[in-house]
């Protein structure tokens, strides 16, 4: 018996060396990186940009994989289900804090099947209206809908979207009363305001930005705790004294649950190394992200958050996928 408990300890003792020197030199062989969208995507050009940078870093092959279906849970379940050893990560964006309340079924648990790794970058989503709309102000359209409740409709990229939310979310704590029409995307939505079909409308900055500069399109407030730096002329709903209508798009960096914490650390310094360069944030400033970076335990925190807040919005605007 003695033996056999001197053996086994052996044995333990030879398993936490072997993983030590496991993930002192990680990474040993090519690691994939998972993106639950289809190609060319924002998610996807950060993907790649990480991808890159991390390659030329630490030596070794970081490619990335897109497994796109069902608004993203395809991709994210499968990088929930591999072994937990730093060699399969995945980038994902704001859904994943969305589809868990979204959906009435998701093959994964948002919060316990994933360590987050860093934020990398966010960006705001705007409130956007037709120029012959009488505002110009956030007050302006809160005046205008309530006075007018359901004879205004909003456009957005889509049923459960970020950008259907805020206006969701608005509707829910304003006491506003519209209409959502969705698009399959921002630029069908855009051109439906600039029609005129859909006076309102909201949308991330990138798409909306030309539109903006050739006055087509009348940007009415940012969705964030401070303006953004490609419409600084533009206040935040909170400036108008409208606090809590934050809406963003984020593009994150998981691994599943259970990596090793070395392992978390090390891409993380990585991570914040690559996206702080110059020419990434030119990169992620033409996406309409703002460079995040920030550490394992805030983003985890920012995950559990905004479940919670978009899983109220998502449950009083009565919203289920099957």
């Amino acid at each position: 018996m003695k033996f056999s408990v001197l053996a086994l300890f052996a044995v333990c003792c030879s398993w936490s060396i072997v993983s030590a020197h496991a993930e002192e030199g990680y990474p040993s062989h090519p690691v994939r990186i998972i993106v639950p969208f289809a190609a060319g995507g924002p998610t996807d050009i950060v993907a790649r940009l990480i991808a890159k940078g991390l390659s030329e870093n630490l030596k070794q092959n970081f490619y990335v994989e897109n497994l796109p279906g069902a608004g993203g849970n395809l991709g994210t379940a499968t990088a929930a289900k591999t072994a937990p050893d730093g060699y399969t990560l995945a980038v994902v964006a704001s859904s994943f804090v969305v589809n868990p309340s979204l959906y009435a079924r998701i093959p994964y648990d948002a919060e316990k099947d994933f360590a987050p790794i860093s934020m990398v970058g966010d960006g705001p989503n705007i409130l956007i209206a037709n120029p012959s709309v009488p505002i110009k102000t956030a007050n302006d359209f809160v005046e205008l809908i309530k006075a007018h409740p359901d004879q205004y409709t909003f456009a957005s990229a889509g049923v459960g979207t970020t950008t259907h939310l805020s206006g969701e979310l608005m509707k829910l704590s304003l006491g506003l009363r519209m209409t959502h029409v969705p698009f399959s995307g921002s630029g069908p939505a855009i051109q439906s305001l600039i029609g005129g079909h859909t006076p309102i409308a909201f949308t991330t900055i990138p798409p909306a930005m030309a539109m903006i500069t050739e006055g087509k399109i009348r940007p009415i407030a940012v969705l964030a705790r401070s303006r953004a730096a490609a419409l600084p002329d533009v206040p935040t709903m909170a400036e108008a004294g409208f606090p809590g209508q934050e809406g963003n798009n984020f593009q994150g960096l998981l691994a599943p649950m259970g990596t090793p914490r070395s392992i978390i650390e090390k891409l993380n310094e990585q991570v914040a190394a690559i996206v702080k360069t110059p020419e990434s944030a030119k990169r992620f400033e033409m996406l309409g992200l703002d460079v995040v970076a920030n550490k394992p335990e805030e983003f985890q925190a920012q995950i559990r958050a905004e479940i919670e807040k978009w899983g109220k919005v998502v449950k009083a605007a009565d919203l289920k996928i099957e």
